[in-house]
């Protein structure tokens, strides 16, 4: 299969009113002084509406320019507001971050504090099934616990979350079973396991290469991107468990370029034009294999999870559910930020779970890779998270490269195991409840058809994914 396809047609996400923080950057250094020299006015600043990345943007701003008085933020999806929690009672920090566009709230537990709590969690409940992370919406730690602890490990779990406090710490019950999605963006396989490619990237040393999942880096060495085809790609670098879920693998041949972009389903494909943090809140896309195209919102940051195969920490915790072959699949923002990996978690698409995504930002950093891959149809250099964004590198989830969908090849159809040909695969409904198209269907309108979960049969997008029988691929 070529990589070198220029996709004909690109989904146009509904784009939000674009805000410039590039005035907050200078409003910041003087917050602490209103126009008529007061700060009693603090109370008659409203927050700014702001599109989900530029609240982000602002929140990283507010960290360091309050220091230990922050205390963690949110986006708050139906006013466009960033929340930001403070625990000083001091009037000059809520003018600040008030000045800067924030909705300032105060709250009792410092982020020192709740690190202490996750570290005792760790310390003393650090048992298979379960995860935490840190809720700024309750300016708490929400500990979740699968249906595979129960009697002693529950016990200990319970009490351990008891001795935190009840203003610190809360658990629940999940029904599924946390569990890496292994099986099937667009489908990769490799060693019997299937999983989806994240983000085409530059390698430090020039080469193309693309961002999956860990577990899916360490269950193989080599990647095909079709099944039982022949590798296109060896791994490079692979973290799980530990300090990350993520996988940087190179492609075989050195000339391989790829569109930045992800390939939603039904020919449409979704331009990536940055890497961008996540903010709790926020909302956000998931491309697989498997299951398609699926939307939620951030829950929360920094989350631990204990899958059997060990501890991971660092990740993003969302409701956006997920399905074995999932894994390693793109998640982004509506605007085409690159944002982080499918990992794991519980539940499927039928009743719903948690699922939990490496950080995008932070595997780029580990790996010394950069979003972008020099496709000339890529975007020029914009940074986000210290990362650079553009340089055409192909959004993974999808992205026109392995597993490729939706017949790009030359304007013509995909090869032989890609699924079909290109009058055939735009025209296959995908359907996981979003819309790539102008009508509604699930509330999300990303483009111009349905899109979503696994075209035709099932879960296996075997038109234009080569993906058909998913369900003989699931490795966990």
């Amino acid at each position: 299969m070529s990589h070198k396809r220029i996709p004909k047609r690109k989904a146009a996400f509904a784009a939000g009113t674009v805000v410039a923080l590039g005035a907050a950057a200078i409003l910041l250094p003087n917050a602490n002084a209103s126009q008529d020299g007061s700060s009693n006015d603090a109370a008659a600043i409203a927050p700014k509406t702001l599109k989900a990345s530029d609240a982000s943007d602002l929140a990283s701003q507010l960290e360091k320019l309050l220091g230990d008085d922050f205390a963690g933020s949110y986006y708050d999806s139906d006013s466009g507001q960033l929340v930001v929690n403070v625990i000083s009672g001091d009037n000059n920090v809520v003018v600040q971050a008030k000045k800067a566009g924030a909705k300032v709230r105060e709250v009792e537990n410092s982020l020192p504090e709740l690190a202490a709590g996750a570290k005792t969690l760790k310390e003393e409940a650090t048992i298979p099934g379960t995860a935490w992370a840190v809720d700024p919406r309750t300016n708490k730690i929400l500990v979740t616990a699968d249906s595979t602890v129960t009697g002693a490990k529950w016990n200990t779990l319970e009490s351990t979350v008891k001795s935190l406090g009840s203003d610190m710490a809360t658990v629940k019950k999940s029904a599924g079973t946390f569990k890496t999605f292994v099986s099937g963006g667009d489908a990769i396989f490799g060693g019997g396991a299937r999983c989806s490619l994240g983000f085409n990237v530059t390698a430090g040393d020039g080469s193309p290469a693309f961002l999956t999942a860990g577990h899916c880096g360490v269950a193989a060495e080599q990647w095909s991107d079709t099944q039982d085809g022949q590798p296109i790609a060896t791994v490079d670098q692979a973290t799980f468990p530990g300090d990350g879920d993520f996988a940087l693998v190179k492609y075989d041949d050195p000339a391989t370029q790829a569109p930045s972009e992800v390939n939603v389903g039904g020919g449409q494909t979704v331009a990536i034009n940055q890497a961008a943090d996540a903010e709790v809140g926020l909302q956000v896309f998931r491309m697989g294999s498997t299951t398609g195209l699926a939307d939620g919102q951030v829950l929360g940051l920094d989350a631990t999870v204990n899958y059997p195969e060990g501890t991971v920490t660092g990740l993003i915790q969302t409701d956006v559910c997920a399905e074995p072959g999932d894994s390693g699949g793109s998640l982004f923002t509506q605007d085409g930020s690159a944002i982080g990996l499918t990992s794991g978690g519980s539940g499927d698409c039928t009743v719903g779970g948690e699922t939990f995504f490496q950080p995008v930002t932070t595997a780029l950093q580990a790996v010394g890779a950069t979003l972008g891959a020099g496709d000339a149809a890529g975007g020029a250099g914009d940074q986000a998270g210290g990362e650079e964004a553009g340089a055409g590198a192909g959004a993974g989830a999808g992205a026109g490269d392995a597993g490729a969908g939706a017949g790009e090849e030359a304007g013509a159809g995909q090869e032989a195991g890609a699924g079909g040909d290109a009058s055939a695969s735009p025209g296959e409904e995908a359907g996981a409840g979003q819309e790539v198209g102008g009508e509604e269907a699930g509330g999300d309108v990303i483009g111009g058809q349905d899109a979503g979960n696994g075209q035709d049969a099932g879960n296996g997008q075997d038109v234009g994914n080569g993906a058909g029988d998913a369900a003989d691929q699931s490795h966990n």
